[in-house]
């Protein structure tokens, strides 16, 4: 049966504090058996897919005994997996890279590390990429009040991949969880993110959506153009209220800051607006700026639409529902343990008894 994927975000209360040793080295442990079974299972495209279904990781997290609603979920149990590879990654096929603070920025990096130590194929060097633009597009095309501050790849040797990132507000005391998933013909500017879920809303600014393809357009072609001449344009600017939403104002608009940005990226000669947002410089700020120029000159208008749309085996870090069952936890380990080393030695038993269970489930 084909398995229904639905990627996009999902709000979490922001947590301070970390996941206490006992806990985390126990999710370690149960990591490696899981992510073992649904390779295995599921290949690793199916395991990607998983990962890349926020309701899905949010039901990991659960099972491995995390709180269901802490925004420490996403960074504890990415940290789980990524240490449960550790020895497995060749003989899995799947690989992590980043995870939180500095690790996050030095994804790349650490891509390039795994492609030499593992000799993997030239791909890397698109998945590098796929790192710096899907944490771009997060960070400064929608700008919805989240900054990222965790941002992980999961990728194969034949270079499919998955990111998981996640962003903080500390005003509003949320966070907020990114999915992306590798597809076919995939437009990372296009309404990227599907099946959404979030708890705030509010305004926001999204340049990552077909109805801003004509504004993302507009830009482009002004940073092509003369900046003498988007200057003149600048200066006639004093005050417009647009209908139906707030007035933008000439003093939103830095001029020389704007002629500075489209001087420096007419020298590069972008080809795409993606290769513009993949340049050092052209950050939120820039982006906010060039679009309300481009709304207030040419009438283009950017998108301010949000695009935002759980189980407990063990208990939960804080006691909610209840606090983590040790002896449980500890049975459960050593029951997919045992399963996994006997259908490495040819005996699926507990593995067919084992998906039984979740064919019966999902009937239920």
């Amino acid at each position: 049966m084909a398995y229904r994927l639905r990627t996009g975000i999902i709000n979490l209360p922001l947590h301070q504090g970390r996941a206490p040793r006992w806990l985390f080295e126990r999710m370690v442990r149960l990591a490696r058996e899981l992510v073992w079974i649904l390779v295995w299972e599921y290949g690793r495209e199916g395991f990607l897919e998983r990962l890349s279904d926020p309701l899905w990781f949010q039901a990991l997290g659960c099972v491995m005994g995390f709180d269901w609603h802490s925004s420490g979920l996403t960074t504890t149990v990415c940290g789980a997996l990524k240490e449960a590879l550790k020895g497995r990654e060749k003989e899995l096929g799947i690989f992590i890279a980043g995870g939180k603070g500095r690790k996050a920025l030095e994804t790349p990096e650490e891509i390039a590390r795994i492609g030499e130590r593992y000799s993997l194929p030239s791909s890397l060097e698109n998945l590098i990429q796929v790192s710096r633009l899907t944490a771009k597009v997060d960070n400064s095309c929608l700008q919805d009040g989240f900054q990222l501050y965790h941002h992980i790849l999961i990728f194969t040797p034949e270079g499919k991949w998955g990111v998981i990132q996640q962003g903080m507000n500390p005003e509003r005391g949320w966070a907020r969880r990114y999915h992306w998933l590798h597809k076919e013909g995939l437009n990372f500017l296009n309404d990227p993110h599907q099946g959404i879920i979030s708890e705030w809303r509010g305004e926001i600014f999204n340049l990552a959506t077909e109805e801003s393809s004509s504004a993302r357009k507009t830009i482009l072609e002004m940073v092509k153009d003369n900046p003498l001449r988007i200057s003149k344009d600048l200066r006639r600017i004093k005050e417009i209220s647009l209908p139906a939403h707030h007035p933008i104002k000439g003093i939103y608009v830095d001029e020389k800051r704007i002629i500075r940005v489209l001087r420096e990226a007419k020298e590069i000669h972008p080809d795409s607006f993606q290769n513009l947002l993949l340049q050092p410089g052209i950050g939120s700020k820039t982006l906010r700026a060039l679009a309300l120029v481009a709304e207030l000159i040419y009438g283009e208008k950017v998108s301010r639409k949000d695009p935002a749309r759980y189980s407990f085996a063990h208990g939960g870090k804080d006691g909610y529902p209840y606090p983590v069952n040790l002896g449980t936890y500890e049975e459960s380990i050593e029951f997919l343990k045992d399963a996994v080393n006997r259908a490495r030695l040819g005996n699926q038993e507990k593995i067919h008894a084992l998906r039984r269970l979740a064919n019966l489930s999902s009937r239920l």
